[in-house]
């Protein structure tokens, strides 16, 4: 898949910096044209061959690098995306087992002073941190916080 894209993609990126090669020369040519004329109805004729048929190879070059560059990098996402989808777990019972085994088993309850959550002490979103501090029981009860969705800690009532 990712050959297959990529052969149509270069020859677009290659005719993007032909047209703008093409298109420099043509610019440089008029100038030198017009810049050796001293009348301006010697110089139309560099401006009509040359300049402006060389300024619009530059856009068009422009456009295609643009073009292909963004071809590229969809490529580039589709592939990686096609890896991260084909990696599996190895075996159906430890994907399931995986699945159910909560991220943080910890007892102790944290919060981040400000924050809206309570968290076990070993989930990855306040292990670690130092301005952590153990739960207030008072913001529980009075349902300020409520339970991470990453640990799922319990409530302990005693």
């Amino acid at each position: 898949m990712r050959t297959a894209r990529l052969r149509t993609v270069h020859p677009v990126l290659w005719a993007g910096w032909a047209a703008l090669a093409a298109g420099a020369v043509l610019c440089v040519l008029g100038w030198y044209g017009v810049s050796g004329e001293r009348y301006a109805e010697r110089q139309l004729p560099y401006l009509a061959s040359c300049t402006v048929p060389g300024a619009a190879l530059i856009v068009a070059g422009a456009v295609l690098l643009t073009h292909g560059r963004g071809a590229l990098a969809a490529t580039r996402v589709e592939e990686l995306y096609g890896l991260l989808v084909s990696a599996e777990p190895t075996g159906a019972e430890e994907s399931v087992a995986a699945a159910d085994a909560p991220l943080a088993v910890s007892g102790d309850l944290l919060m981040v002073p400000g924050g809206t959550l309570w968290h076990r002490a070993d989930c990855p979103l306040v292990a670690g941190k130092v301005e952590s501090v153990p739960v207030d029981a008072k913001l529980l009860a009075s349902g300020e916080l409520g339970p991470c969705p990453i640990c799922e800690p319990v409530e302990e009532t005693d």
